[in-house]
């Protein structure tokens, strides 16, 4: 009688099937969220053609040699590539599930018995067993698993979009720290011109302070001027201690982000570096620039990841193929190992699939389904905080911008006001209290300056970082990624990662 089963339509039906249902594409990042065609607080009009890395204070060498620095000691990008190198393996493993195992065995064993107490009693004449045996084994096994549904293949993948993640974290740590330099040596250029400031305010204050001496003793101004010029001068002076402490935090800071020694950071910033005062211009930024935020591709491949491990689950349902054999050799004694009738070996396939799993398979598609829902908010909420975070940064360069022209003119005023009343102290045409309040305005207002010079430049290293760097749009190809320029060899995925990060 020949039964149905062995026909095998069904199977080549249900075969079609399930590739048809498990082997699928996951949706492309523009499907799922869209962006606006260009950024709100951008204004086209005032933007220039340069390169985004120029929000960076790229001139500055001491900002390079401390880039160099930690772009290869930096603990963090250490451990970032830690994580990709996990990842990597997790995929070569992966990978691995697909292709045969093949294992070697071999084994010898010597036995003695008891040939009475074996067959219950004497043996009968002319009868002999021996009473101790050997066996020696060798062979070669393999197993394959056809993976005729894709779930090995849909796991490689998620493997895959994982590593990229992984590569894209990497990417962003790398970015965030040069944001994090750039701040601090901008932090640091900004403390070295207040004191040149502080340090002409307190000339300017000693000079005072002589005049008012001199007046004093000539019985033509109160004792009451001298201690206000002299209180003056030592304001300047606790002004300067202040900024010690405040350059000390800016060394430890820079020492925690490069992995080295305060004497290595305080050599990278005696190199000569001026803040920049002018306004720079803001640079022509693509809303698609968004898409290449190291966080963005990074929650777009997790994604990536998550759908594959959905269809990898859903192959579950599905009947295995595997494919079995085994070669060797098996002899009662050592010489006759070697020989043609030593030689057995075995070939077969088998397949089973889940008849009744009471929902198990069920119960973890639905967890993976559950996985990508969360994946998919992810990497919608990175998408968004990226935009928002690019126009609050836009906002914020403007406003910077407008501060430090006000601040810089009121500042220029202050002074030549000041100048103006010691001029007429010294020849009796202002009171004292006067040039006090004229010099202590001056003093203000100039620290007011070089703080807001220095927050314009902060705030476009805030955009750098908001806007993902200068980075280029990843390709990702089953190939290993093309070369990356010399400021990320440090994080260069080496081959089986299909990310080009950005840089």
């Amino acid at each position: 009688m020949r039964a149905p089963l062995l026909n095998g339509r069904w199977l080549i039906g249900l075969l079609l099937a399930g590739c048809a249902t498990v082997d699928r594409a996951p949706p492309a990042a523009d499907a799922i969220a869209a962006l606006p065609p260009a950024f709100a607080g951008l204004n086209t009009a005032q933007t220039s053609g340069e390169p985004i890395a120029d929000l960076l204070p790229r001139e500055d060498p001491a900002y390079q040699a401390l880039s160099d620095k930690a772009f290869t000691s930096a603990p963090t990008l250490a451990a970032a590539m830690a994580r990709v190198d996990a990842a990597r393996g997790g995929l070569r493993g992966a990978r691995a599930e697909q292709l045969p195992e093949i294992s070697a065995s071999a084994s010898g064993t010597r036995q003695r018995i008891n040939p009475a107490a074996q067959f219950g009693g004497p043996l009968p004449p002319g009868v002999e067993i021996p009473s101790s045996q050997s066996s020696l084994r060798a062979g070669i096994n393999a197993s394959w698993d056809a993976d005729l549904f894709g779930r090995l293949r849909a796991s490689a993948r998620a493997a895959d979009a994982r590593l990229d993640a992984a590569t894209a974290d990497a990417a962003g740590i790398r970015l965030a720290l040069a944001a994090d330099l750039a701040g601090a040596v901008i932090d640091a250029r900004a403390i070295d011109a207040r004191r040149v400031v502080l340090d002409r305010d307190l000339a300017a204050a000693n000079d005072l302070v002589g005049l008012t001496q001199a007046r004093v003793a000539a019985g033509i101004a109160p004792a009451f001027d001298l201690l206000r010029a002299q209180s003056l001068a030592l304001a300047v002076r606790g002004q300067l201690a202040a900024l010690s402490a405040d350059r000390a935090v800016v060394i430890g800071g820079l020492v925690t982000l490069t992995a080295a020694s305060a004497q290595e950071v305080e050599s990278a910033l005696m190199q000569p570096a001026a803040l920049a005062t002018a306004v720079l211009p803001l640079l022509a930024i693509p809303s698609t620039q968004l898409r290449l935020r190291p966080d963005v591709i990074a929650a777009d491949q997790r994604l990536q990841a998550a759908d594959h491990e959905i269809a990898a689950a859903a192959a579950e349902r599905f009947p295995q193929l595997s494919i079995t054999g085994a070669l060797g050799l098996f002899a009662l004694a050592a010489g006759d190992l070697f020989s043609d009738d030593a030689i057995v070996g075995s070939l077969g396939a088998g397949i089973a699939g889940p008849l009744l799993d009471f929902g198990r398979v069920r119960a973890r598609i639905d967890q993976r389904q559950a996985d990508a829902r969360k994946a998919f908010a992810l990497y919608r909420q990175t998408l968004f905080t990226a935009l928002g975070e690019v126009e609050a940064a836009l906002g914020s360069v403007a406003a910077a911008d407008r501060r430090e022209a006000a601040l810089t003119e009121q500042a220029r005023f202050d002074v030549d006001a000041a100048s103006l009343a010691q001029d007429r102290y010294s020849r009796g045409l202002e009171t004292f209290l006067a040039v006090i309040d004229a010099q202590r305005s001056a003093n203000s207002s100039q620290a007011a300056a070089v703080d807001a010079m220095a927050l314009s430049r902060r705030e476009r290293v805030a955009l750098y970082r908001a806007v993902g760097g200068a980075g280029t749009a990843p390709t990702f190809a089953a190939a290993a990624a093309p070369p990356l320029p010399p400021q990320l060899q440090q994080i260069s995925a080496s081959p089986g990662s299909r990310a080009a990060l950005p840089h």
